[in-house]
């Protein structure tokens, strides 16, 4: 089967463990490539979409099993929209201590969103329908286009 950017969203429900990252990014990885992204951004959307998962097991879920994460995987024709919500409390971004700031530099924790923030082109936070947050990354997508007659001769 073959996805084009009309397509309906790709949508996954998964157990909070952290074994299920790498099954949601293995069909990122699938959706990049079907949607023409360069090895170098689908590494980086990876990145930013393992973040997110291990944010929402993490301190979304408190990493209980019984609660589960959402994953929609979608966009239009010029932008991928990744979606992760989680069943957790609820948080403010804001709230978020600066990982640059000198008293957090070394810290091992707290790097997820800065990370996503600097991988991804769009990152908003808000609350999911249902309570927990709601995560979407959006990533621009490049685009190539050929003139029809301008090949070499």
């Amino acid at each position: 089967m073959n996805e084009t950017a009309t397509s309906p969203p790709i949508v996954l429900w998964l157990a909070s463990r952290y074994g299920n990252i790498e099954l949601a990014e293995a069909l990122l990885d699938r959706v990049c490539r079907e949607r023409g992204l360069s090895e170098d951004a689908e590494h980086w959307v990876g990145m930013a979409l393992r973040e997110a998962l291990a944010n929402a097991i993490k301190h979304g879920n408190r990493q209980e099993a019984e609660k589960r994460v959402l994953v929609t995987l979608g966009g239009d024709e010029r932008t991928l929209a990744i979606e992760v919500a989680d069943e957790g409390a609820g948080f403010s971004p804001e709230d978020v201590a600066d990982p640059l700031a000198a008293e957090n530099q070394l810290r091992t924790s707290g790097r997820g969103i800065f990370y996503m923030r600097t991988f991804m082109d769009e990152v908003t936070f808000s609350r999911g329908e249902t309570g927990g947050t709601l995560l979407t990354l959006r990533k621009k997508l490049e685009t190539t286009s050929t003139t029809k007659g301008a090949e070499a001769p």
